[in-house]
């Protein structure tokens, strides 16, 4: 007889099971704080009687100042567990100097070292760059909120479910132990075959659709609802870094989204894009995910780019000087961007084989 509990288990749950809540001590002591945290939070909001407050006001807000501050906010903190990632393998390495093992075994230290990359890149760097972006934007073009204010809740809580994903993989299962890149074959079903990878491609794939959104939508906004007499040429530089990373980000996030969603027909259904069976081809792999990488750097620092000129233009009273040489080079800075990803191929790819 089948034993039908079994399939359903199966079915909804994939490769976690029983087994997937780790036994690993430091695992179990950081479950305890971040449950008493999280239960003294949700007291305090009840307490002060705030659940309707954040309802209404902020989880279901349009205003686009709120997504901006909530963007941040999602930022500092995962910060909190990126740092803490970074704190560990610093320790790590310190008690292992001389030939000591250290605390932490190799498999879990993998894991902090991949979780705190994709941490830093994903959702630190990226909610604090898209919420600047969200809050400074419209108020400097004139415009009353961005073109599709519902579609930038949406694009938040797609943003902020990832992070949810990702820091569940600490407590149940585990996270990808294979870098933040997660180069095949180390990330296909052979190398790793339980759900560490599955929450990589989830997590990114979720933030990374609600990124693309956001995008979108800051694009349309940038050139639909400019103030009257507003021309491209008087927009402010923050406002031209912002339209040049939403640029990029519809260019290159697709390309993630892809890339991603070969992996994991490789994974589930026995496909070979990145293997070396079947006409396979792991290098493939490499280069379409630097294609999304070289310009996802330039999607990070583009901004600070406007920052900084805003910044000092204002403080120093002056008009910024050499604006049109300033967004010219930006432009350009883009376009680049996405050309030059090849030069992050290790020597031996360009040795056939």
């Amino acid at each position: 007889m089948i034993d039908t509990s079994k399939i359903e288990t199966h079915f909804l749950f994939g490769r976690l099971d029983v087994m997937a809540i780790p036994q690993d001590p430091i695992v179990w002591v950081t479950f305890v704080v971040v449950a008493l945290g999280g239960m003294a939070v949700l007291g305090l909001i009840t307490r002060y009687k705030l659940w309707g407050t954040l309802w209404n006001d902020w989880f279901t807000s349009i205003d686009h100042k709120k997504i901006g501050i909530m963007y941040m906010v999602l930022g500092f903190v995962m910060l909190l567990r990126g740092f803490a990632d970074a704190l560990l393998m610093r320790a790590q390495q310190a008690f292992a100097f001389g030939g000591a093992e250290g605390f932490l075994p190799p498999h879990h230290y993998d894991q902090i070292f991949t979780a705190h990359g994709v941490i830093m890149i994903f959702f630190v760097a990226m909610p604090v760059v898209t919420g600047l972006m969200n809050y400074i934007v419209p108020l400097q073009i004139g415009a009353r909120d961005v073109a599709f204010p519902f579609l930038n809740n949406f694009s938040f809580w797609m943003t902020t479910m990832g992070a949810v994903l990702l820091m569940v993989s600490l407590f149940v299962g585990e996270f990808a132990a294979t870098g933040w890149l997660a180069y095949p074959p180390l990330s296909g079903i052979l190398a790793s075959p339980y759900v560490g990878v599955d929450y990589y491609i989830w997590a990114l794939q979720i933030a990374g659709v609600g990124t693309l959104l956001s995008g979108v939508n800051l694009i349309v906004t940038i050139v639909k609802m400019r103030a009257p007499g507003m021309n491209l040429m008087k927009m402010p530089v923050f406002t031209w870094t912002a339209l040049c990373t939403n640029v990029l980000i519809v260019a290159a996030f697709p390309v993630l989204t892809a890339v991603l969603a070969m992996l994991t027909l490789d994974r589930y259904l026995g496909t070979h894009f990145f293997t070396n069976d079947m006409g396979g081809n792991s290098m493939m792999y490499v280069n379409l995910i630097w294609i999304w990488g070289h310009p996802e750097v330039y999607i990070l620092i583009l901004p600070i780019f406007g920052v900084f000129s805003e910044v000092v233009s204002t403080f120093s009273r002056k008009r910024l000087f050499g604006y049109s040489s300033m967004v010219y080079a930006t432009v350009v800075i883009t376009i680049l961007s996405y050309l030059v990803w090849l030069h992050h191929f290790s020597p031996w790819a360009a040795v056939p084989a």
